[in-house]
């Protein structure tokens, strides 16, 4: 089959009503993750041959605000929420069935790489892999699967959503945004001192959710162009004030060695890049749609969709089935050397198509972990109770536990 055939088979399958912009919003969200992780994330090799986690933004600063581009996780929540609208809508069963569809179909991705690496683990030890490059390794492997944790969760507040758009409107997202606001206000104002360490967390849930619940009352009708042009000039005047005022990091990715970070927990730093990116996601959406119109611009971003949960569950292991076997050979520029000169990000970026290309071969086997679980079968059951006790195993590890 050509690449013309193809392309038409994918333009003759979609549907007329299609809204083409939110698919082509989400593809390039979803692009940004493993671009974000490849280029912001390196490694160190040490006398022994074992990597440890790097960044570039350690020594080169400079660099901070490319994060700012990459960091588009906020343009995803939207998406999300606007999604999960329309499915809620059509939901054929009840709300908890709803509910638990969408958690088993986000599960199983996760499942099946964790169950993988739990296996790839004593396999890789027992070629002379050392210990501390597989702790590296686990680390990576793990680091992008909270988001599927977070998005687990406001998924299923998806029907409080929708009341609360209802109610207020776009401004149902702004109790999120004093939320996190107060809680920064209590970690780094003047009682930071006097606080409890755990006080972060309490950003996780508003933080992730500003970002969903203007989704939410997009496809309902409540963010109309008038409010993204405030969520836009609003989210800029807050994310400069933020960093020359009150000093927030500039980073907006977590940095090793840093004091502080923007993303774990998200910080209200987050929340004014989200609601400047929701702002522009919605005032662009009419040009994006027609841009998608075109076939062979369309068909790409088909398959990134569908692709979704392998590239956001297998791109951390691409990346190490080039780093890994290259830490035998010594510092390779770009891959196990340090992420420390202007050289470094020329050598990573020559090796980003082959980070790329690998992510294709995997997810060519990994997306048999996205399709429905038979039921009534013994053997099928068996076997989706192993991979859960050696995924259960593998997170323990990488979460440094065991």
């Amino acid at each position: 089959m050509t690449l013309a055939t193809v392309v038409a088979t994918i333009e003759a399958r979609t549907p007329a009503g299609r809204d083409r912009a939110i698919d082509g919003l989400r593809a390039l969200a979803l692009l940004a993750v493993p671009t974000g992780h490849w280029l912001l994330g390196g490694f160190t090799l040490d006398g022994a041959g074992t990597l440890r986690n790097a960044s570039p933004l350690t020594a080169m600063g400079g660099f901070a605000p490319l994060s700012w581009v990459l960091q588009m996780l906020g343009v995803f929540f939207l998406v999300g929420g606007y999604a999960s609208v329309l499915s809620y809508r059509r939901r054929p069963a009840t709300t908890a069935a709803w509910i638990r569809q969408r958690v088993v179909r986000l599960g199983r991705p996760v499942l099946g790489v964790t169950a993988v690496w739990a296996v790839l683990l004593p396999a890789l030890y027992a070629v002379g892999v050392p210990a501390t490059t597989l702790r590296t390794a686990s680390t990576l492997v793990i680091q992008p699967l909270w988001f599927v944790g977070i998005y687990v969760v406001v998924t299923a507040l998806t029907p409080c959503c929708v009341r609360a758009a209802r109610v207020a409107g776009a401004w149902a997202a702004a109790p999120l945004l004093g939320a996190v606001a107060v809680v920064d206000l209590l970690r780094y104002g003047p009682w930071a001192d006097a606080m409890p360490s755990w006080l972060s967390a309490a950003n996780l849930l508003p933080g992730w959710l500003f970002a969903y619940q203007l989704g939410v009352c997009w496809a309902g009708g409540a963010l109309g162009r008038r409010t993204a042009r405030a969520l836009l000039a609003g989210g800029v005047v807050l994310f400069a004030a933020l960093l020359l005022v009150f000093h927030y990091p500039a980073s907006m990715v977590g940095v090793p060695g840093a004091v502080r970070t923007n993303s774990h927990p998200p910080s209200l730093l987050v929340l004014a890049l989200a609601a400047a990116q929701c702002g522009a996601a919605v005032l662009l959406r009419d040009r994006i749609g027609r841009l998608l119109a075109r076939p062979a611009v369309w068909a790409p971003v088909v398959v990134i969709n569908l692709s979704a949960m392998t590239i956001l569950c297998w791109h951390q292991s691409a990346m190490l089935a080039v780093a890994v076997p290259g830490s035998f050979l010594g510092p390779v520029a770009g891959l196990t050397t340090s992420p420390d000169s202007l050289g470094w990000i020329v050598a990573r970026l020559t090796w980003l198509p082959l980070f790329a290309s690998l992510l294709v071969v995997i997810g060519r086997y990994a997306r048999g972990f996205d399709g429905p679980w038979r039921t009534g079968n013994p053997a099928a059951t068996a076997w989706r109770a192993a991979a859960g006790l050696l995924a259960a195993g593998f997170g323990l590890f990488a979460l440094g536990l065991v």
